[in-house]
């Protein structure tokens, strides 16, 4: 499902954020030491190569809602831009912390003039952030951004399970 706002054409659609060949950045749901894990950060680093933990490790740690920006080694993009989201219920404000995830993100594409950038679920794995208040704060937060961006022309939410993306569909659908 896509959509156009403010000449930013937004999609979700299921799939492996590790497997974006058509995205120039891609954003993975890091961990504080910027280390593979599970889930998406897993998935990145595992599709990337030692060689993204190497260039990630001077980087570390980082705290929840910071971001930092790598090259993407052997994943088929230019960019991978890591986020640590809060952990439910532990990190405070949350909802500050998880929209600072996607303002660091997106200003990151920006300083680097990315045109096309692919969002996982942030925080909604292991760190137990509700799905539906989480895509709420991250369309809330994308769409305040949106008129800041001067490169920005593609903006895809990458969810693995059938049951986000229809959740984030009724939230494209809304906006």
């Amino acid at each position: 499902m896509k959509k156009t706002i403010q000449n930013v054409e937004i999609e979700v659609s299921k799939g492996d954020i590790a497997n974006q060949p058509e995205i120039e950045a891609v954003v993975n749901a890091a961990n504080a030491q910027l280390t593979t894990g599970g889930g998406v950060a897993g998935a990145i680093h595992s599709a990337a190569g030692p060689g993204l933990y190497e260039e990630c490790k001077p980087l570390a740690p980082i705290s929840p809602g910071e971001a930092v920006i790598t090259g993407s080694h052997k994943l088929p993009n230019k960019y991978v831009i890591h986020c640590l989201g809060p952990v439910y219920g532990r990190d405070n404000p949350a909802d500050k912390l998880l929209g600072n995830c996607y303002k660091n993100a997106l200003k990151y594409s920006e300083d680097k003039q990315v045109k096309s950038v692919a969002f996982p679920a942030i925080s909604t794995g292991v760190f137990g952030y509700p799905i539906k208040e989480a895509t709420r704060i991250s369309f809330n937060t994308i769409l305040a951004e949106i008129p800041k961006l001067k490169h920005l022309q593609k903006l895809k939410f990458v969810l693995f399970s059938e049951a986000d993306l229809k959740i984030y569909e009724a939230m494209l659908d809304e906006v």
